[in-house]
């Protein structure tokens, strides 16, 4: 991180100066979280940003807020509604006696070394009237420039106490303007980026789907300061909250021009009573700072998810052939075992059976039955899933399968045998979305269900070591028959606190099978259940264009390696779009490189490309997965020009993809300059993935990296949907 003269101060704003106050430092190798809190006082942010050498400045150097006043425009750390407090809080309590409003003061904390790269502070904060207690538990990854924050409520009052909302992370900043990047979209189209300016009020990015809570808007979010998001430069906030079920994030710039961002769980429907000595955990809030402009919030949170937030996050994941688009429900034994006859000859390493291997009583033929009944269709498949496993196995590859645990279509015996599994509320009448309905998960016994679901499929072979999870239907007329009456505004927090434990039961199982993370796409983008999962399917939406896109906004957060890709046919099934088989690769690469279409497509050249693409990912995804990923142009700029650079950790080697979407004029050439490589090595460039050999006057020359930093390239594509693949090594 570079030095920056400038510092990040939050809320300067204050009535009179408090002597002998304890000052809280949550550090990282190069970010520091500083708070100060004085046993009966309001806990206090001085400062997010950069790391300071020395902050014993901050004893003389800022006004703090006297503990009685509470300042009306909020400086606390973790403000609750209360005293003159109008903004929107982080907690809002109803206490035992009705009371409405709280005021937290801080009473203690405590630091503990977990390790050379982890320590975790717990700051301890309690109502001044009321037996009501705030613990805030930071955990500061020095290495990986992260922070993750959660908040513990309990109470010891004569009575309930009913937590009406409660954030993960309150925090603060001030600057002259604010600039948020965030992320919508819908089914086909996940994870669109979108940068605005923020004014004076308030800014709301939530879910309230309960399920696929990712897939109209995400809660990963960047905040830049005075001025626009850049990649290098510039100073930016980033975070995500780990959490599947509903969410809210809220950006407010109040009168004073502070921007107050709070998230956590959305508090919708969602009020939860606790008796005295009941605990209250929400999720993390995982954040990050960077001085450096967004890379660095990249490189932050991918080497922290890879080593603390994915499962297998130091091995490189397999080529894929999903049978989905390739067969979709109409496959028999025979189809399946040509399909891995061809991948085998594609050197396709993970053959997955996807949809439509279940159901008897009532086949698994479409998406209207099935669900539920997790037995092999004898008449698809009367071997069994053991045979295909095993002949997968024989032709040198692996074997993965589909599920939808959480789904039950009203046409299987499983809903028959057990109606009240199914959300629903009261009376009203069911309303089937895709055709299935959801299971409550607050349920126990519905918990045990989804697990008995998983151990089972599992335990069709010894040889299944890969499993796609799937959810495609969100929660809507919610209500469980398992809550009492009273007690239904726990479901939404109670389903996706019972789905983690069905997760936490698998793994335990379970450790070295690959699980794919999907929900009708890309649903379940989050941390919160990526912490179980290996990868996750992007979006149904495979057509490499729209990818481009997609990948790109998920890759500012989530590592490449976690990003299924996959090629498939053209035209596109989702869009009609044609484009030419290297653009396709090309594009896939770039994640975790699969293939979604029948192998018997692909004839002549295009078999050959694909062979030859396939062995050169191999080659190549060392680097694509585990090293940095540096972005040069943008498919959102609008100029028909992206590309991403993918560096080793030790930078003796790159991989460069450059694409042109649409036509340029012949005039044209793509100049870039390069990130990430050392400017004193030497590296021979050679381009890979050509049809036909490579025309490119550079190819098979040496440069200095220096000269590709800041002389750069000049790239010969200006075609529609042509590109550039470059292999970088050290010479």
């Amino acid at each position: 991180m570079k030095i920056n003269k400038k510092l990040t101060i939050f809320a300067m704003i204050g009535s009179a100066l408090v002597a002998n106050a304890a000052q809280i430092k949550v550090e990282t190798g190069d970010v520091s979280l500083i708070m100060d809190g004085e046993p009966g006082s309001a806990l206090n942010l001085l400062y997010f940003g950069e790391k300071l050498a020395n902050t014993s400045e901050f004893a003389y150097a800022w006004h703090i807020t006297q503990p009685d006043t509470q300042d009306e425009y909020g400086r606390e750390l973790y403000p609750a509604y209360g005293g003159r407090f109008f903004l929107n809080p982080a907690l809002k309590l109803t206490h035992a006696d009705g009371v409405m409003t709280t005021q937290l003061v801080y009473r203690s904390h405590e630091q503990k070394v977990i390790d050379d790269n982890l320590t975790e502070t717990v700051v301890h904060l309690q109502d001044k009237l009321y037996d009501a207690r705030v613990d805030l538990h930071f955990v500061a990854y020095k290495d990986e420039d992260v922070i993750t924050q959660s908040v513990v409520f309990s109470h010891g009052e004569k009575g309930d106490v009913t937590v009406e909302n409660i954030a993960s992370s309150y925090i603060t900043l001030k600057a002259a303007d604010y600039y948020l990047t965030h992320f919508h979209g819908t089914w086909a189209r996940e994870m669109q980026l979108t940068e605005e300016r923020l004014t004076p009020g308030v800014k709301v990015v939530e879910s309230k789907k309960g399920v696929r809570t990712a897939q109209s808007d995400n809660s990963a979010f960047l905040v830049s300061l005075d001025g626009p998001t850049r990649e290098y430069s510039g100073e930016v906030y980033a975070g995500a909250l780990a959490w599947t079920g509903n969410y809210k994030m809220q950006f407010e710039v109040d009168e004073a021009g502070l921007l107050h961002i709070s998230g956590g769980i959305n508090p919708f429907a969602s009020a939860i009573s606790l008796a005295a000595g009941e605990e209250f955990v929400t999720p993390e809030m995982v954040l990050t700072y960077s001085n450096e402009g967004r890379s660095e919030i990249t490189h932050n949170l991918h080497d922290w998810a890879r080593r603390y937030n994915l499962a297998h996050g130091d091995e490189v994941r397999p080529v894929v052939l999903n049978s989905w688009e390739g067969a979709y429900f109409d496959f028999d034994e025979k189809v399946i075992t040509d399909m891995i006859d061809d991948a085998a000859a594609f050197g396709v390493e993970m053959f997955v059976l996807d949809d439509g291997w279940f159901g008897n009583e009532f086949p698994r033929n479409g998406d209207n039955a099935g669900l539920g009944d997790w037995q092999v269709n004898k008449k698809k498949l009367p071997h069994g899933i053991g045979y295909l496993a095993d002949y997968a196995v024989s032709k040198g590859m692996k074997f993965g399968i589909w599920i939808e645990p959480e789904m039950v279509n009203p046409d299987s015996k499983l809903a028959r045998r057990h109606p009240e599994w199914i959300v629903q509320s009261g009376k009203r009448d069911l309303l089937p979305m895709r055709n299935q309905h959801l299971l409550d998960l607050s349920n126990p016994e519905v918990q045990d269900f989804v697990f008995e679901t998983f151990d089972n499929v599992l335990k069709m072979s010894p040889n299944i070591s890969y499993v796609k999870w799937d959810a495609n239907r969100h929660a809507d007329n919610v209500g469980s028959t398992y809550l009492a009456a009273d007690e239904q505004s726990r479901f939404w927090y109670d389903y996706i606190r019972g789905l983690y434990s069905v997760y936490e039961r698998i793994r335990a199982k379970y450790p070295d099978v690959l699980i794919q993370l999907c929900s009708s796409g890309g649903g379940r983008v989050d941390f919160g259940a990526l912490k179980y999962h290996d990868e996750f399917w992007a979006s149904d939406n495979t057509n490499a264009l729209d990818r481009l896109c997609i990948q790109y906004s998920e890759n500012i957060f989530f590592p490449a390696m976690a990003t299924a890709a996959h090629v498939s046919t053209s035209p596109n099934h989702q869009t009609g779009m044609m484009l030419p088989l290297k653009f396709r690769f090309d594009v896939a690469m770039m994640g975790r490189l699969g293939m979604e279409l029948q192998p018997k497509q692909l004839v002549g050249d295009e078999r050959e490309f694909a062979f030859n693409a396939v062995k050169l990912y191999k080659e190549l995804r060392p680097v694509i997965q585990l090293g940095d990923l540096y972005r040069i142009d943008s498919p959102y700029d609008g100029d028909g020009y992206c590309s991403d650079v993918y560096v080793s950790k030790d930078r003796s080697e790159a991989v460069v993809f450059a694409f042109s979407t649409t036509y340029h004029n012949r005039t044209q050439s793509y100049d870039i300059k390069l990130h990430g490589l050392d400017p004193a090595k030497n590296y021979l460039l050679r381009e890979v993935n050509t049809t036909g050999g490579s025309w490119y006057p550079g190819n098979g020359k040496v440069y200095s990296g220096e000269f590709l930093m800041k002389a750069g390239l000049s790239l010969p594509i200006g075609g529609a949907f042509t590109s550039m693949v470059l292999h970088l090594t050290e010479q």
